[in-house]
Formats: C-alpha cells, structure tokens, sequence
C-alpha cells in the first residue's frame, strides 16, 4: 500500500505523465525478476514389460518408477506366463509405493501355466485382465500423446493394432530391439530376441504409422553398473532397491554362462536406455534409419522401410551410468 500512496501523490503532483514514467519503471522491475522456472510437465507412458526373464526389465521398471519426468499410465506384461510376470510387476509397485498405477494382463504365450487370481486378490491396485484393451483404452482416453515403451516381444502391441489401427494417432513407440550398426559395417544381421521371439508381432509394431525411436543392441549393450554407480544401488535402502537386489541374487543364482560377480557389477541392464529416451536423448547419437524385420527376426536397414530413430552410438555413456544408478538409489516416493 506504501507504493501505492507514494504513485498517487506523483500523479498529483506532476501529472500523468509522471505517472506513466513511473508505471513504465514499475512494469521493468517486474520484468526483470528472476521467477524461477516451471517444471515440465511429465510425460504420460505405458510400459509393455517382458519382466520375469533376464533381469534388466526389473531395472528398467524401477529406472521408470525414479524418473520425475515421467507418468506412468499403464504397466502391461508381455509374452510367455503373463499373469505370473503381471504378480511380478505388482510387487515392484508395491516397493515403490505406486499402486495406484494400473496393472494390465497381456497375451499369454503358449508358455504361459501360472494361476489367475490368488495374488490379485490380494493385490490393493487395480489389475485389468484385458491387458490389451486396457493399453488401447488408456492411448485413446488420453488428452495428450502417450508414449509406449516397449522393451520385450510385443504380441499386445500387434493384437492393439488390429483391434484399434487409430492408436498410431495418439502414441509414439520406444523400443528395445535390434541390431543395426554392425549391419551398417559390413556385418550380418543378429536376430536379437524381442524381434526373434515373435518378428512377425515385431514386424507389425515397428512399421506401423507411429514415430518409432529404437534403442539396439550397438548401444544398450554397453550398459553395465561397476564401481561407485553399482555400489550405490547396492547399497541403497529404499525398499524398491532392495526388491531389485534381491530379484537380482535369485536371477543370477540360476545361471550358468551369464552369472555375474553380484558383490562388484550389475548384468547388461539392455532395456534401461529405453526409459531415458522417452524424456531425453542428451547422451545418445540418434540417427533416422529406414528398418525392416525380416522372417528370421533380424531388423535390417533397408531403403523401403520404415523411418525409425536409432540410438546408434553413445556420447556419454558414463553419465547415463551416473543418472541411472542416482535414481534408482535415491529413489523416494
């Protein structure tokens, strides 16, 4: 009220346009201020998870669960027992404390013999047996794009496609898949997993009408905690760190050709660089490349296929290490 006083008593004496001096000085110091910035809003996600396998879709899930940047919609589990992989995936949200995230059950794989219901029972969020449905309602409900992160095969991927074509309008792809820059030097094709296992699923989800950004195995397998970063996650006593560990030790006891020396370093986490990609690509080279999957699940650039971004080669690999290994440590609900 002071500095409202002090302009009318100049507007008084001297008039309006000492009013207008003033006003003009007014409206420049407000300009001036340093407001500080407004967070971004976060990016609405599903996840299609292939998690109960190799242990890096536990890393991945927790990495998505630790990054503010992100809004997870829907977590799906993907091929082989899915109701056995969707009780995995609840007990990571329970550790985290998000049950509010919804559940969805994807296509079982003929592998698939687990029971239905007894966890569900028990489990406080919410479960949609129709995984599938749940993915394409979630995409069409929602008032902003959806990002679907993908880091298994991606049988509910094709099975969304042919019951709802549209949800390539109101979503972006990020996957876990391929193999593309030995291809470019002289190499032959690796049939990587998630397109083997099912490449005409792969076939149909890749080259949809949707911008697809695709994380390879030139880059993701360079992925691997040591030292300090690894020590940290290690080390970490956020129950959702502690679940990881302990999925951890019980997936490396049953190995044979892949058993890692749990005190020192993590396994290849493959899917984690998917989680990044769907807010950032700072620390990754991405390049446009025309794909396709061939009938033996190898994703080979080709001059008719379809436009993908590919995270071809690193620029900053240790600080990724750095990011993931924080978040997951410091993980606080």
């Amino acid at each position: 009220m002071t500095y409202y006083y002090a302009i009318k008593r100049r507007v008084e004496n001297h008039g309006w346009r000492m009013f207008l001096v003033v006003l003009g000085m007014a409206l420049l110091w407000i300009g001036c201020r340093t407001f500080p910035p407004s967070k971004p809003h976060p990016i609405p996600v599903i996840l299609d998870t292939d998690i109960g396998g190799d242990i890096d879709d536990a890393w991945a899930l927790s990495f998505l669960m630790a990054c503010p940047e992100l809004d997870v919609k829907l977590i799906v589990s993907d091929s082989h027992d899915t109701f056995e992989k969707a009780r995995i995936i609840s007990e990571f949200l329970k550790s985290a404390g998000r049950v509010d995230i919804p559940i969805g059950v994807g296509v079982k794989g003929a592998e698939g013999t687990g029971s239905q219901e007894e966890w569900i029972k028990d489990y406080p969020g919410k479960v949609r047996l129709d995984g599938v449905q749940a993915l394409i309602d979630t995409i069409m409900n929602s008032q902003e794009p959806i990002t679907l992160l993908a880091i298994g095969p991606v049988p509910n991927l094709e099975l969304a496609l042919e019951r709802e074509p549209r949800i390539v309008e109101k979503a972006r792809l990020v996957v876990m898949a391929g193999c593309i820059g030995k291809q470019e030097q002289g190499e032959p094709g690796f049939p990587e997993y998630n397109v083997r296992k099912n490449a005409k699923a792969a076939r149909k989800a890749y080259s949809a009408a949707w911008d697809v950004t695709m994380t390879p195995i030139d880059t993701v397998g360079k992925i691997r905690l040591e030292g300090e970063c690894y020590a940290q996650v290690r080390n970490a006593r956020n129950p959702m760190a502690r679940l990881l560990m302990e999925q951890y030790h019980a997936w490396n006891q049953k190995q044979t050709t892949h058993r890692q020396d749990i005190a020192r370093t993590s396994s290849i986490l493959w899917d984690t660089l998917a989680i990044y990609l769907a807010f950032d690509d700072e620390f990754c080279h991405l390049r446009d490349i025309r794909l396709s999957v061939t009938d033996e699940g190898i994703t080979k650039p080709t001059p008719d296929g379809k436009l993908t971004h590919v995270a071809i080669e690193w620029k900053d690999l240790d600080s990724f290490h750095k990011l993931l290994a924080e978040r997951i440590a410091n993980y606080r609900r």
